[in-house]
């Protein structure tokens, strides 16, 4: 998914956060730079730029590039084409036997094309995943940045070209947008300044080339995980449940599309 930059601090999850944060001395600067920004946030930046350097070097033997990394078999492997993951129908050279992919809908959202699209995810994820971590916790942070990818992958599958190739991580950020707005809320907090991001890149997902639909479907994913966890924090069981829930009710419907009768 192509995606301008996003961007937003969220003063509850700071406060909530801090008082837990160490910040020991004699660090590297990998373990400072983890302890600013979040370990599981600091993964998450980590597994897209070394699937993005994968993917250039997959690309040279085709001409391709740090700017064409998308001109592999292996990046085509691995995005998102609806038709491949609802079994709609085949798509010569990239799924030859039919769909029943559904891998893409969470290995899309760690490819990007291109250098600029990557930065700008990444540093959307720096800046929300921050504080968003502290607040939640690693564990549940990884789980509401994968819940909200897939929910903007299904949304993709269901709705979308089915011949579409969708690729990016900008579900999963704006699913920590929604995350936030729930924290927020339980927080009694201001809105206002969420809001403000919330339109904005709205309106950047309606050009050309974006995905408005695994947007969407990223913020959605996310705010509904984020409610889980949240106000459901003293169950794990309660969490469990509702989680599983929301990726059944995701990926579920994207599996029994099944092809098209002509």
């Amino acid at each position: 998914m192509r995606q301008a930059s996003v961007g937003f601090h969220c003063p509850e999850c700071v406060r909530e956060g801090q008082a837990s944060v160490r910040r020991p001395r004699g660090q590297s600067g990998v373990q400072r730079f983890a302890a600013r920004w979040g370990a599981a946030t600091t993964t998450l930046v980590a597994l897209n730029v070394a699937a993005y350097l994968v993917t250039v070097i997959a690309a040279l033997p085709n001409g391709g590039g740090v700017m064409q990394n998308d001109a592999s078999t292996l990046f085509r492997e691995f995005s998102l084409f609806p038709a491949c993951v609802t079994g709609e129908f085949r798509i010569q050279g990239i799924c030859d036997g039919g769909g029943d992919q559904p891998w893409r809908l969470l290995s899309s959202a760690f490819l990007h094309f291109g250098l600029f699209h990557l930065v700008m995810n990444m540093l959307a994820l720096l800046v929300l995943g921050a504080d968003l971590e502290r607040y939640l916790g690693r564990a549940r942070f990884v789980v509401v940045f994968l819940v909200s990818a897939v929910s903007g992958g299904a949304a993709v599958a269901l709705f979308a070209d089915p011949i579409s190739q969708t690729v990016g991580a900008s579900g999963g950020v704006f699913g920590l947008l929604g995350a936030a707005a729930v924290v927020i809320v339980h927080n009694k907090g201001d809105l206002r300044p969420l809001v403000s991001v919330l339109v904005l890149n709205a309106i950047i997902s309606f050009l050309p080339g974006i995905s408005l639909l695994g947007h969407l479907g990223g913020l959605i994913g996310g705010m509904l995980a984020a409610v889980v966890l949240v106000y459901g924090r003293r169950s794990t069981a309660l969490q469990i449940t509702g989680l599983a829930v929301l990726v059944a009710a995701a990926v579920v419907p994207v599996l029994l599309q099944g092809p098209t009768l002509v």
